[in-house]
């Protein structure tokens, strides 16, 4: 092969690979009253000191806060704004998981133990829990572990109603983090109190913990899943929905506007027609939702594990951006609703035992004991016999209490993306909080991020199709071809050499 048709051949390939032109993250059209991370901070980023404030505020938590930022991420993040990079703050930070992974490993090896944890939780298995330890990683509300007490629940709660305290920060310059109520929060007091009691309720499985109950009618509960079916029996409906949304990782807003803040993980799976382009997607954040409505008691709470290290039952009337959607992935009544409240409760005793086992785990085992996902992913593979969340990142390795076997054998069952194995394009599509519509051309238009619909709707095409395509196996195709060509020119060389 002549070195002029080498060449032509390589920039077919290179063509057909990605090498063609680079591609504009776009920036609109963009929901009413929202503006882009990207936006905001070309404005602000030049203000003395308001890059590190905003810095500082993002990884804080809240309620939807599944973003965990490493050292490493909040480093690239300050690059790309400082740098004005703002395409690639609108994709931020983009990696695959293998990329992400050992950002999160290195913490957990240089972070140590924490003098405070050690000092107060009992960390030699099977000690007598206390609820100042407890207190660190679930919320028991006014209840205590060492107290015997039964609650009325056809009493009304006596707790705060909903407050924006500790939850809105203003940072200046017209930016506030955190959100206001949603149409939930009149029912904040006795949702408080039910997160409160499932929580304590679930605590009775600690050791050394004493009897809590709570009563409906007459109808007394030890337990979580209990108390679900003794409110199905007095006459209330109950539904428990497993829930999606896009993670909101900053709650900010701006000169009155939300500012659409995803966070983007690399799919590994290329984007048909964009010359090897791969699809970003913004990280998910799953929970389930128990909405109670009857004669004696109206509330609604939700269960997960957060990146305050807490797996429990929480309040969820705050208010969502819109452009974060929802999906109810599941919805389950009856015995299925009491049998989801059953396994949600062996989860929060499963995670109490981690932290009382490995205080010294960074971020409270957030990301080594899995995020939100997993114990989402646990849940519906015991409900359904599939795992439709992504990513999952729980060291299957570190459950292995055997107080917890029925845990332990769930988060063993689900997939792992730790290593950075390609996921599944079934789990890349049921994370998201839109489902797709009947024409896959128009799959996923209910997205609003920009850019993101038409890449969706693209790949899920594709995988509906057969044609889909990951970005490995375009690489691969890369270094094939690469070395047939060395070896063609290797060989075109040696045949000179000879003639001659």
């Amino acid at each position: 092969m002549r070195p002029t048709h080498k060449l032509a051949l390589l920039c077919t390939l290179m063509t057909a690979t990605g090498c063609r032109h680079p591609y504009v993250v776009p920036e609109e059209p963009m929901p009413p009253d929202t503006v882009l991370l990207s936006q905001m901070m070309r404005e602000l980023s030049a203000q003395p000191g308001f890059t590190d404030a905003l810095l500082a505020q993002i990884d804080k938590g809240g309620k939807k806060g599944p973003a965990l930022l490493t050292p490493a991420l909040i480093d690239e993040l300050r690059k790309r704004i400082l740098g004005k990079d703002w395409q690639g703050l609108d994709r931020f930070p983009g990696w695959t998981m293998r990329e992400i992974n050992p950002t999160v490993r290195v913490v957990g090896h240089v972070a140590g133990k924490s003098p405070k944890l050690e000092a107060t939780a009992a960390v030699h298995p099977g000690a007598r829990a206390t609820t100042e330890a407890a207190k660190q990683f679930l919320d028991l509300g006014p209840y205590d572990l060492d107290r015997s007490e039964t609650v009325e629940l056809d009493r009304p709660s006596t707790l705060p109603g909903f407050t924006t305290d500790g939850l809105v920060t203003t940072l200046g310059a017209g930016v506030t983090r955190g959100d206001g109520p949603n149409d939930l929060a009149p029912e904040h007091t006795e949702s408080q109190r039910l997160a409160d009691v499932l929580n304590r309720l679930s605590a009775n499985l600690l050791p050394g913990s004493t009897l809590f109950a709570a009563k409906v009618q007459g109808h007394s509960a030890n337990s979580p899943q209990d108390l679900i079916a003794a409110l199905v029996a007095t006459g209330h409906e109950v539904t428990v929905g497993d829930a999606r949304y896009f993670a909101n990782f900053g709650h900010f807003h701006y000169q009155g506007k939300d500012v659409m803040m995803p966070f983007w993980v690399n799919s590994q799976i290329v984007v048909p027609h964009s010359g090897g382009r791969p699809l970003l997607i913004p990280v998910s954040h799953a929970e389930y939702e128990w909405h109670i409505r009857g004669p004696h008691l109206n509330a609604d709470v939700s269960y997960y594990f957060g990146i305050d290290g807490k797996s429990e039952w929480r309040t969820m009337d705050t208010l969502d951006q819109p452009w974060v959607l929802k999906r109810n992935a599941h919805e389950y009544r009856g015995a299925d609703a009491v049998e989801v409240t059953r396994l949600a409760g062996l989860l929060t005793v499963a995670y109490m035992h981690q932290h009382d086992t490995r205080p010294e785990l960074p971020f409270g085992g957030y990301y080594a004991l899995g995020v939100c996902q997993d114990g989402v992913s646990a849940i519906e593979q015991k409900m359904t016999g599939r795992v439709t969340l992504f990513p999952n990142t729980a060291d299957s390795s570190l459950f292995n209490d055997p107080r917890d076997a029925e845990i332990n054998a769930l988060i063993a069952a689900i997939p792992k993306d730790r290593a950075g194995a390609e996921p599944e394009p079934e789990r890349i599509f049921g994370s998201l909080p839109a489902a797709p519509a009947a024409s896959p051309d128009q799959a996923f238009n209910a997205i609003t991020i920009p850019g993101l619909a038409d890449d969706l709707n693209a790949t899920y095409k594709a995988w509906q199709d057969g044609t889909l395509e990951r970005t490995g196996s375009t690489w691969r195709l890369v270094l094939k071809v690469l070395l047939a060509l060395a070896f063609v020119g290797g060989a075109f060389v040696g045949i000179r050499k000879l003639r001659h």
